[in-house]
């Protein structure tokens, strides 16, 4: 994706992100919708001449982190990724490989995290999503059984059921790759074993 000079972001100098900004840029993270909610202003940097809100790709940077420290902590067996978007079914799958984890991709089956009875029940100790919108069934199951949420959130989504927030572009194919690669990446580095990272970006990306 060839970015807009006004989507060029401000860097605080003295923070150094994960990845250089260009790349965020070029895989279109920033790239919002023409709507927000006031739970995502926070990460909005400015709303460009199109209508579409920018997403300040520091925050994103910031709250990887933050992200990959807490998912860090979980025995991986009991972290479920869950993604109903098309374009995040692989970078979900594959994140869940990486890390060790559960993926339910595309349908979301009602009653997997509440019912003991239905055959294809599951206790995750926290559950990653690619968007609070499309994954909405899978949020209301992890709140009736008290277990954090982390959501990949556009500006146009509500976050009152999330616990913790990732801002990204969260329909981009290149968006949701690199965001997941990513996470993946630092969730294994906070468990110190950054050696077992061997994938590229490629190996996370949906194919056309």
């Amino acid at each position: 994706m060839k970015f807009l000079e006004e989507d060029v972001i401000a860097v605080t100098e003295e923070y150094e992100t994960l990845i250089p900004i260009d790349e965020y840029l070029a895989a279109g993270v920033h790239i919002g919708t023409q709507q927000k909610t006031k739970s995502m202003m926070d990460y909005i940097y400015r709303v460009r001449t199109d209508g579409l809100y920018v997403l300040d790709v520091q925050s994103t940077d910031r709250r990887i982190r933050l992200a990959a420290k807490f998912l860090a902590r979980y025995d991986p067996s009991k972290i479920l990724v869950v993604s109903a978007r098309q374009y995040g079914q692989r970078p979900a799958t594959m994140f869940a490989k990486a890390v060790g984890g559960k993926a339910m991709v595309s349908r979301f089956v009602p009653n997997t995290l509440t019912n003991p009875n239905y055959a294809e029940y599951i206790e995750p100790d926290v559950l990653v999503i690619t968007d609070p919108s499309g994954d909405g069934q899978a949020v209301n199951e992890a709140l009736d059984v008290g277990i954090p949420v982390v959501a990949l959130c556009d500006t146009n989504n509500l976050t009152s059921n999330v616990d913790l927030v990732i801002p990204t572009n969260n329909k981009g194919r290149k968006a949701l790759t690199l965001i997941y690669w990513l996470l993946a990446r630092e969730v294994l580095k906070e468990r110190g074993e950054e050696e077992r990272f061997r994938y590229s970006v490629s190996d996370f990306e949906m194919e056309f």
